[in-house]
């Protein structure tokens, strides 16, 4: 059996393209306590804080509720929920979880694979992360889920680099001469660029193409930031930076506050913009609205 595929065809729910990946981060958290625990249950009193830290820091903007994946998951064959009343769950209403006494696990055949299929573990982790956020984000992610990031980093990594374009980060960072398009940092160490990235504004998962106009040289802080949804982009090619971000010392202020309404740098004369549209993707779906005014 396919494992990979079975995943990829998790059923999502969707309105306008939204982003939606509920059931991925509650596969990840699944992940890291298989790797702690085994397939010992997973009550739902346990893991609704830490599901709701996940959907709360990777998941959509709009609020959403942690017993949605842990009562969805099931209809895909990869997650059994019991309660103290017997097999299946009672809904994704978080009551409900709660005065049944429920549990989930994954799925006894998943199980089974994950103990003798050597890999399976790492490259499943992998297809997660990839196909639903983005690389920035990858490392934080797995310790808040539990995942030992060193073995989920042991597998998939030949597979994950053909299918991305290798010259994207030389090109971006050319583009916009070495320089943060925020801050205009431009550090270099033995004629290295170092602490510059190229970041996608539409997310690579999220079918964002690996060219100049999906892409903004940052520095490692501002690109952090970027898919974190702190800091956005306008019409205008103006920085924003979310209301709900808030940073008292002198250095915040500094290093984020003060980017609020600044024209963001583009590239050289002559080399593509960010395309509108990739703007409008990650205002809707990474950018934590209200912007500052």
């Amino acid at each position: 059996m396919d494992w990979i595929e079975r995943i990829a065809g998790i059923r999502r729910w969707t309105r306008g393209g939204e982003r939606a990946p509920h059931k991925p981060l509650l596969l990840l958290y699944a992940l890291g306590s298989f790797q702690q625990h085994g397939n010992r249950p997973i009550p739902f009193s346990a893991a609704e804080a830490g599901l709701k830290q996940l959907l709360k820091e990777y998941g959509p903007p709009r609020d959403t509720s942690p017993g949605y994946p842990f009562h969805h998951l099931t209809n895909d064959g990869l997650w059994l929920v019991d309660t103290r009343h017997g097999p299946g769950s009672p809904g994704p209403e978080l009551g409900r979880l709660r005065k049944s006494e429920a549990t989930g696990r994954l799925h006894s055949d998943l199980a089974h694979a994950l103990l003798v299929e050597r890999g399976l573990l790492a490259r499943i982790a992998h297809y997660l992360l990839d196909a639903n956020f983005a690389p920035s984000l990858h490392a934080d992610l797995c310790l808040l889920a539990g995942l030992d990031l060193e073995t989920v980093e042991t597998a998939g990594e030949v597979e994950k680099a053909s299918r991305r374009d290798p010259g994207f980060r030389s090109r971006v960072l050319m583009a916009y001469e070495y320089c943060c398009a925020f801050c205009s940092y431009d550090g270099w160490l033995d004629g290295t660029a170092v602490g510059l990235d190229a970041a996608h504004v539409r997310w690579w998962a999220f079918d964002g193409p690996d060219d100049v106009a999906n892409g903004l040289c940052l520095c490692a802080i501002h690109h952090k930031l970027f898919d974190k949804g702190v800091l956005g982009l306008t019409a205008e090619r103006t920085i924003a930076v979310s209301a709900r971000f808030v940073g008292r010392s002198q250095s915040a202020l500094d290093v984020v506050l003060s980017l609020a309404g600044r024209p963001a740098r583009p590239p050289q004369p002559g080399l593509d913009e960010v395309e509108q549209d990739h703007i409008d993707w990650h205002t809707q779906q990474v950018f934590r609205t209200p912007a500052r005014g």
